[in-house]
C-alpha cells in the first residue's frame, strides 16, 4: 500500500513537473509554450449483434484520450529527451457480452469503465540511432504492431491473442500499462532492434491498487528485430521471467504445475500500390502469425491478414477501406477443461471484418461489419454478425 502510494506520488510529480512547464513564469513561459504539444481524441461506438451470438441488442461505448508531449531539451535543457503522458476515460457497455467471442469485437471495450493514466514515460535518445524509454508504456505501440491493420476494430488486429491473454491480468497494453524499460537501436533507416522488460502485473492510476511496484509476478521480457521500407518484416519473441500456473496439469499434491509462459511471432507488411503518402488507392497488405507455449493460456496461436486501401475516392482524401481475417487456435488443455464442464469446443474461432472510414467536416464516421464463426469456439452458438458505427473527432 505504501509502495503503491509512493510510486503514485512520484508519477504524479513527474506529470505535474511536465505540465507545469506550460505555465512557468517569466522567461520560461515562451520556452514552455513551444515545448509542449497537446493532443486528444474522442470515439463513440454504436455496436450491436445483428444475428447469431448470445443476444441481439445495441450497445454504446466510448473512449476519450488526452495527451501531452514535452520536448525536454526546449523545456528544461535536458538534451535529446522527451516526455509523454496520456490519459484515458472509457465508459459505456460491453458488446462482446452479446457476441460471446473469445477475442472481442471492439478495441475500446473495457472490463472496468473508469478514467486512467494510461502512459507516462520519458525517452532519452542517443544520437539518431538509439534510445531508452522508462515509465508506464504501451507495449503494443511499438511491438507486435502493423500500421496497416490500424483501421480494423477487432482487438485481434492490435496484438495477437496468444500474447494479449497472458500474465496475471494481461500484459502492458490497453487499457492498463505497467512500469517498463525499453531500448531501441536503429543502425540505419531501414533496420531496427528493440527490447523491453515490463512488470508482469499491469496497473495504472485509476486501477484498483494503482501502479504496481512489487514485481511479485516477475517481468515480461520481449524483443523484436525488423526491416522497414516499402514494407515491413519483423520477428519477435517474448517470455515471462516467473513461471505461471499450467491451466490443466496438476502436481501430485493437487496444485497447478508451474510452466514457463513464452511465445514468438512474425509480422509481414507490403505496400502494393501507390508510391507516395497521398497516392490514390494506396494499398498495403499485412499478415501476422503468433505462437505460444500452449500451457499457460487458452490460445496456442493465431494469425491475421488483411488489406488497407487509402484515399479511395479522388474527392475524398480521408476515405479508407480495410478488410481483415483472423483465426485464433485454442490449446488442447483449454478444450479439455471445457469438455470436463460439458462444453464441446471447436479448435478455433475465426472472423472476417470489413470497414470503411471517411471524414465529414471534423468528424470521422466509420461503419464496420464483423462476421465471427463459432463465437467462443462453441459450435452451439450461432455465427455472429456484428454491426458497428464509430464516430470520432481529434483535437
Amino acid at each position: 500500500m505504501r509502495q503503491g502510494l509512493h510510486v503514485a506520488l512520484q508519477v504524479g510529480a513527474i506529470i505535474s513537473a511536465s505540465l507545469a512547464i506550460a505555465v512557468a513564469p517569466a522567461r520560461a513561459e515562451e520556452r514552455a509554450a513551444s515545448s509542449v504539444t497537446f493532443s486528444g481524441g474522442y470515439s463513440l461506438d454504436v455496436a450491436g449483434v445483428v444475428s447469431g451470438g448470445l443476444a441481439k441488442r445495441s450497445r454504446v461505448l466510448d473512449d476519450l484520450q488526452l495527451g501531452a508531449d514535452v520536448d525536454l531539451e526546449k523545456a528544461v535543457g535536458w538534451k535529446s529527451a522527451r516526455a509523454h503522458v496520456l490519459f484515458l476515460n472509457n465508459s459505456g457497455a460491453m458488446p462482446n457480452d452479446d457476441a460471446g467471442t473469445l477475442q472481442g469485437v471492439d478495441n475500446i471495450e473495457v472490463a472496468r469503465q473508469r478514467a486512467r493514466l494510461f502512459e507516462a514515460w520519458v525517452e532519452q535518445s542517443f544520437g539518431d540511432k538509439g534510445s531508452v524509454l522508462v515509465g508506464l508504456y504501451d507495449l503494443n505501440s511499438e511491438f507486435y504492431a502493423n500500421d496497416s491493420a490500424g483501421l480494423l476494430l477487432a482487438p485481434a488486429f492490435g496484438i495477437g491473442s496468444e500474447l494479449a491473454a497472458t500474465g496475471p491480468n494481461g500484459p502492458s497494453i490497453f487499457p492498463s500499462t505497467a512500469l517498463s524499460v525499453r531500448g531501441r537501436w536503429t543502425p540505419n533507416e531501414n533496420v531496427y532492434v528493440q527490447a523491453a522488460v515490463i512488470n508482469a502485473d499491469a496497473g495504472v492510476l485509476g486501477d484498483p491498487g494503482g501502479v504496481c511496484t512489487r514485481f511479485e509476478h516477475g517481468l515480461l521480457a520481449i524483443a523484436e528485430a525488423g526491416w522497414q521500407g516499402r514494407g515491413k518484416v519483423a520477428f519477435g519473441a517474448w517470455r515471462y521471467t516467473k513461471k505461471q500456473a499450467d491451466i490443466r496439469d496438476l502436481t501430485s499434491a493437487g496444485y497447478p504445475v508451474s510452466r514457463t509462459a513464452q511465445g514468438a511471432y512474425v509480422l509481414l507488411e507490403r505496400q502494393l500500390i501507390g508510391d507516395s503518402e497521398n497516392a490514390m488507392r494506396k494499398t498495403t497488405a499485412f499478415a501476422r502469425l503468433g505462437l505460444s507455449d500452449g500451457d499457460t493460456t487458452a490460445f496456442k496461436g493465431g494469425w491475421q491478414a488483411g488489406l488497407l486501401v487509402e484515399h479511395i475516392f479522388k474527392s475524398r482524401p480521408d476515405s479508407a477501406f480495410s478488410i481483415g481475417v483472423n483465426q485464433a487456435f485454442l490449446t488442447s488443455k483449454f478444450r479439455a477443461n471445457a469438455f470436463d464442464e460439458g462444453q464441446h469446443l471447436t479448435r478455433a474461432e475465426s472472423a472476417i471484418e470489413v470497414t470503411y472510414s471517411d471524414k465529414i467536416g471534423s468528424v470521422t464516421i466509420q461503419p464496420d461489419l464483423q462476421y465471427v464463426r463459432n463465437p467462443g469456439a462453441d459450435s452451439g452458438v450461432g455465427h455472429a454478425l456484428i454491426a458497428t458505427v464509430r464516430f470520432g473527432v481529434a483535437f
